[in-house]
């Protein structure tokens, strides 16, 4: 075998031997991206995760109700297979499933209304969460950190009785940084620090695919 030859197949086979294992690991550690109970039976919450990642756990958890809450993603395009199997917006999966979907972009008001108004994401997840035909639910974004996890705060402030120091606390546990869960963070400061439990604007509005 000439020399060449011989270089290029073991460049191949040592780019293989690497990718693979990595591409692997990512397939796996996606597939049910930081999947957590946050009240048993009722309340979920993740990063986004691969299609067989969703069904497993609306499956498994009977979830009723898959909130995404990308802004920038309104309808995730979501792998079907570790190297193949092509892929499946989001909305198409849940109506497959008999899941309702639900688009919520978290926004951010100019700091000179704060706290007179509030961010409009809130009283479109409360609406959501008023209605008992929703659950069990399931909220994600991207990694399932922040978005997710001031959502998540929302929910235990109004549904559990928190306050707003126990939200950060288990956000900080649950991989969203010391750093940025201070009042300098607007979503910190707007989604939790000046949150009023109780309030409703009838006005919210919902993206909802059955």
């Amino acid at each position: 075998m000439p020399r060449f030859t011989r270089w290029t197949l073991g460049m191949a086979i040592a780019a293989l031997v690497t990718v693979v294992p990595i591409v692997q690991y990512r397939w796996t550690y996606t597939h049910s991206k930081r999947l957590r109970e946050v009240t048993a039976g009722k309340f979920y919450r993740s990063g986004e995760m691969t299609a067989p990642g969703f069904r497993e756990a609306v499956a498994a958890l009977r979830i009723r109700t898959i909130v995404n809450l990308q802004d920038e993603y309104p309808d995730p395009v979501l792998p079907e297979g570790y190297f193949y199997g092509g892929h499946i917006r989001e909305s198409e999966l849940c109506r497959q499933m008999g899941v309702r979907y639900v688009y919520i972009p978290p926004d951010l008001i100019p700091r000179r209304l704060v706290p007179v108004l509030r961010p409009a994401a809130i009283d479109r997840f409360l609406k959501l969460l008023d209605d008992p035909a929703v659950y069990p639910v399931l909220i994600h974004c991207r990694a399932g950190l922040h978005r997710t996890g001031v959502m998540t705060a929302v929910y235990r402030m109004e549904h559990c009785g928190w306050t707003p120091h126990q939200a950060i606390e288990e956000m900080k546990w649950n991989g969203f940084g010391e750093w940025p869960c201070t009042d300098a963070n607007d979503y910190i400061t707007q989604y939790i620090l000046t949150y009023q439990p109780g309030l409703r604007k009838p006005e919210a509005s919902l993206v909802i695919r059955h």
